[in-house]
């Protein structure tokens, strides 16, 4: 059961976390107009455009980075400020132990770790979608890296059946969605049975057909056994279905930010059935979610163990270490993602890296915490 003091403590923590995320908003919210304001003014972009597609998913997004280091900042700005009035000494001499005294901690910062858990996975990459649209058609229109050159895909696979398709594409362009020179095979058993050339493929989807794609100067060889069949269309055009869409020519290193974990294991799915091995950013970003919302609670007992000792120099030395945790815990968390990113370490140690060495960090301060 919660107790009187347990109360007043979580009640101070949330007071002070949420003033500090309030605070930290809006001087994040101005840095980021002033470096844009340019931009918002050369684009043809609308004021409504800017305060709500960009900035009210803007304020979620950047405040889903910085939920670590606004609970530490929080906790030591508080409890430093307890320790300066003598309030943790006569909590420790009333016969409440230091381990007892971290429950209220706990308590409050697992409340701010499933809020911040629910929103890592869902409710912040749904804001995303309008604030990373907002950035491709207004401020990074040249971060397209999506390949469209010699494109190499594998359309479809059945295991079971045995059977798979593949595409290639000599070019595509991204203006009209059209494709040069496309090349399908089917294979049935690691047999050729199907080969389809066109000279060129446009994008025709519409909602009351089920084509997809419209095949201009085809040509179809269909083998079966020794048997051969070849089917010319030269200057005529035939409708078909096919597993590929504009999307697959298009990629921005920030589109996984505006998928929720269920689409990113979808995403992950398919590309692995596509045959597409450059999945590991989108397990890395799954993993984030997960470990950055666990950083809270053990930077929120970091941050206790270091402001509950009265010292001098008071709260001004306490929030100087507090910034130098947070900064180190930034650097761990963006260094160990390269390394995973580039394959020097496999995508779970190098994500969880920071919190392991953070727990270590901890399990030293709760030794030597003032008793």
């Amino acid at each position: 059961m919660l107790k009187k003091i347990d109360r007043y403590i979580i009640s101070k923590y949330l007071k002070t976390f949420f003033f500090t995320v309030l605070l930290f908003t809006m001087v994040s919210v101005i840095i980021d107009f002033s470096s844009q304001v340019d931009k918002f003014v050369e684009e043809a972009c609308t004021l409504e455009e800017i305060v709500v597609d960009y900035y009210l998913a803007f304020i979620p997004w950047i405040n889903g980075l910085l939920f670590p280091l606004f609970a530490l900042i929080s906790v030591i700005f508080f409890t430093s400020r307890m320790a300066y009035n003598s309030e943790i000494i006569s909590i420790l001499n009333a016969g409440v132990s230091f381990r007892r005294m971290m429950l209220p901690y706990l308590v409050a910062s697992s409340l701010i770790c499933g809020l911040h858990l629910f929103g890592n996975h869902y409710i912040i990459p749904l804001g995303n979608k309008s604030k990373v649209d907002f950035e491709h058609t207004y401020i990074y229109k040249n971060e397209d890296k999506g390949q469209t050159r010699d494109v190499h895909l594998l359309l479809n696979r059945d295991e079971a059946a045995k059977t798979q398709s593949k595409a290639y594409i000599r070019f595509y362009r991204k203006r009209d969605t059209s494709a040069k020179d496309l090349i399908l095979e089917q294979f049935v058993d690691n047999r050729l049975t199907v080969r389809l050339k066109a000279k060129k493929a446009t994008w025709i989807a519409q909602k009351d057909s089920i084509n997809n794609w419209r095949l201009t100067d085809y040509e179809i060889r269909t083998f079966d056994g020794d048997q051969e069949t070849m089917i010319f269309g030269v200057r005529k055009s035939i409708d078909t279905m096919l597993n590929l869409y504009p999307e697959d020519f298009v990629y921005y290193e920030n589109d996984k930010l505006t998928l929720t974990t269920p689409e990113l294991n979808r995403a992950i799915a398919l590309q692995k059935q596509r045959g597409v091995k450059t999945t590991k950013s989108y397990e890395i970003e799954i993993l984030r979610r997960t470990a950055e919302p666990i950083t809270i609670i053990i930077v929120t007992l970091i941050g206790m163990a270091i402001a509950s000792r009265k010292v001098r120099g008071g709260l001004g030395l306490h929030l100087a270490l507090g910034i130098a945790l947070g900064a180190v815990y930034v650097f761990l968390s963006k260094f160990s993602t390269t390394f995973a990113t580039n394959q020097s370490l496999p995508p779970t140690l190098a994500v969880w890296m920071p919190n392991l060495l953070f727990t270590g960090i901890l399990a030293y301060l709760i030794k030597h915490a003032q008793k």
